[in-house]
């Protein structure tokens, strides 16, 4: 499952800055004026998961380890967004180009400034009003897509088909439109099904939001203003980014951190977007594989490759911290820890897995 993350805010409150310790290098040029990010930049990133080095220690003493061994954690896609101005829905700033690039991801993360800075311009207000101009020009845009489209569907409903699919999607485009008129955010007011049927129209309201408030180093314990929203210090995680990972946690512990930011904000687009991993282990690699939650046994394995779906038998499951304390495969199978799972059945979290499968 490729998961992609649009990063957006309005110039200068540290898109860039986060997008390169993301990348841990400096791949986006973070500058002192608007519209330094023209194009996205797009980066793949890691998931910390401390899971997959303890299946590799185990793979070691069970199995040993295959020549071209490799840990392979899931990954994010992060597209660091030119920064948004008021207007934007009117083609303001880069506006429609802006816009269209939001489309493309599957969650927004909205950086809104709280660092003091004398020499970087602040384009903004504060945080909760900055959320809400970032917010306003984003449901502004869903407006006009839906008004035209509305307008298009009304004349193509057939006034004899009271059932008909087209009025039911009316029905639910009506009660969008009006939700935007409230300043609601549509992912938050309609169900899954009612999104469903309007999904061709990819609103930006209808994606999943996380607010990260970019703060002064010293500000990090203070609970942000904005209910939910994540304090990380831009600047601080470029600096852990170019240090080892001895390094970064011994310089966290010093300011009295026990989890970077952008260990964090990965494990918030995982929670916000209802996605868990399933692992799997062996001499080769250990893996960590990304699903939505329920997702049935056979969707799973469909993840790794469509011919595991398509040919799915069943699949050996084994909670990873029974997997540890039994030393592997063969200890969990003496130790009646593996549990066989049918098509039917939804794949549990936290699992270490063996698809079985015909070809």
């Amino acid at each position: 499952m490729n998961l992609k993350v649009g990063i957006v805010g309005l110039p200068n409150v540290g898109k860039s800055t986060l997008f390169n310790a993301l990348l841990k290098k400096q791949v986006a040029t973070a500058a002192n004026y608007p519209f330094t990010t023209i194009e996205p930049n797009v980066g793949v990133v890691e998931v910390p998961d401390e899971r997959l080095e303890k299946l590799k220690e185990v793979i070691d003493k069970s199995e040993g380890l295959a020549p071209g061994f490799k840990i392979i954690p899931a990954v994010v896609q992060f597209v660091d967004i030119a920064g948004l101005v008021k207007g934007a829905h009117k083609g303001e700033g880069l506006g429609n180009k802006f816009l269209s690039h939001i489309r493309e991801v599957d969650a927004i993360v909205f950086v809104v400034r709280d660092f003091k800075s004398e020499d970087i311009i602040n384009t903004g207000d504060n945080p909760k009003s900055d959320l809400e101009v970032l917010k306003a020009e984003l449901l502004m845009k869903d407006l006009e897509t839906l008004e035209k489209r509305l307008d298009t569907l009304e004349r193509e409903l057939k006034p004899l088909r009271p059932n008909d699919l087209k009025r039911q999607t009316l029905k639910v485009m009506e009660n969008a439109k009006k939700l935007i008129g409230e300043g609601k955010w549509l992912v938050d007011e309609l169900e899954s099904e009612e999104l469903a049927k309007i999904d061709e129209l990819s609103l930006l309201s209808a994606k999943k939001i996380v607010v990260v408030v970019n703060s002064d180093e010293s500000d990090l314990a203070k609970t942000a203003e904005i209910p939910g929203a994540l304090r990380i210090s831009a600047k601080l995680e470029e600096e852990l980014a170019a240090l080892s990972l001895n390094e970064q946690e011994d310089y966290l512990k010093e300011l009295g951190i026990y989890e970077s930011g952008l260990a964090k904000l990965a494990k918030r687009a995982y929670e916000v977007l209802g996605l868990e991993t399933f692992l799997t282990a062996g001499s080769k690699e250990v893996r960590a594989w990304t699903i939505g939650k329920g997702s049935l046994a056979p969707k799973a394995a469909g993840v790794i490759h469509t011919d595991f779906e398509r040919g799915f038998i069943a699949a050996d499951v084994v909670p990873f911290d029974k997997f540890v304390q039994a030393g592997g495969w063969k200890g969990s199978r003496d130790s009646g820890f593996v549990k066989t799972i049918g098509k039917a059945e939804v794949m549990p979290e936290d699992m270490v897995v063996e698809f079985k499968f015909s070809v």
